[in-house]
């Protein structure tokens, strides 16, 4: 009973370390145990493309020799590993609504790798001793969840350049995602794997450890205080009288998140000049909510040049009008 504590132990600490450090938005409890199962599954994917790789490379490479060594723990250990991680991390939560700030891949990453290490770490001590109990709780588990920051770190980056329309920044980030971990990973194992050919290879692994510790460490801190929202905050929209908006509102209800606008080329980098805002004509009266229907202006007819008219003059004997009379 004391081994399956101690080999259930150090996972639950590093959970419960990366839940408390994403302090803007807790993610859903479901998901969370969701991502933490499929990470428990994926050792058993791993364990099947470790054995099939490794018989591979036996074919064509001697076992004790240092190429085997490394080709095995870059090239079939670590990727195997760290492929399955990723598929579950990418699978789950991608479109995920609740992904919607930089540090959750992180926690994401983290909860499926603790998974993997979880089930790795049983295994291991099933048939192990205290000592080894001991060794994996302080550089296995932990160097778990490590390859798990560089992948959350990448992959929330990778969202991040989705999101503001950058595509190539989006793959990019995408696979360093996986690369880097892989990288971290079969480091890892190839230094212990040649340790009882070349002994001084321990003490590279030891200060490697360190090293790569104090900068995970760091690289949380400095993530969890500087989480951003990936997209816009949803706002109240109140209708101005009179004037009906695009898309109907029920009163309460926030519009969808909208994708921030991008303001720089992604390629050559220079800030984009914004547009300003088109003003509406008001088509309302103020007063009553009235809508205003345009009257068109009445055609107005040609003025007309006065003329004045001479008084006809009469003649007052016989009544008949005068035509230019003389004076």
């Amino acid at each position: 009973m004391l081994m399956m504590y101690l080999a259930i132990l150090p996972a639950a600490v590093l959970l419960y370390y990366i839940y408390k450090a994403d302090k803007i938005e807790k993610e859903p409890a479901d998901l969370l145990v969701k991502i933490f199962l499929f990470g428990v599954l994926s050792t058993l994917s791993a364990y099947i493309l470790e054995v099939v790789g490794g018989g591979i490379l036996g074919l064509f490479f001697y076992e004790e020799s240092v190429l085997y060594m490394a080709l095995e723990n870059f090239l079939v250990v670590a990727l195997a590993e760290e492929a399955g991680k990723y598929v579950v991390v990418k699978k789950l939560t991608w479109k995920h609504p609740a992904f919607n700030y930089t540090f959750d891949a992180v926690v994401y990453a983290v909860f499926a790798s603790l998974g993997f290490a979880l089930l790795e770490n049983i295994l291991y001590i099933a048939d192990g001793t205290f000592f080894t109990a001991i060794m994996r709780a302080l550089l296995a588990v932990p160097g778990h969840a490590i390859d798990a920051v560089f992948m959350g770190c990448y992959f929330g980056a990778a969202k991040k350049c989705e999101v503001l329309g950058d595509n190539n920044g989006r793959d990019r980030n995408l696979k360093l995602a996986l690369i880097i971990p892989v990288m971290v990973h079969g480091f890892y194992d190839f230094v212990l794997s040649v340790a009882d050919i070349y002994p001084f290879a321990m003490f590279v692994f030891f200060l490697f450890e360190v090293v790569i510790t104090i900068y995970a460490i760091r690289k949380v801190n400095t993530l969890s205080k500087t989480d951003t929202a990936l997209f816009a905050q949803a706002q109240p929209i109140a209708p101005m009288p009179g004037f009906t908006p695009v898309q109907s509102v029920v009163p309460g209800q926030t519009v969808a998140p909208a994708k921030p606008a991008m303001n720089f080329d992604p390629m050559t980098g220079q800030r984009l000049t914004p547009v300003e805002p088109q003003k509406f004509a008001m088509n309302f009266d103020p007063m009553t909510g009235q809508r205003l229907t345009p009257v068109e202006p009445a055609p107005q007819a040609p003025v007309q040049e006065f003329v004045p008219v001479q008084p006809v003059q009469y003649d007052p004997v016989t009544g008949q009008p005068v035509i230019n009379p003389e004076s």
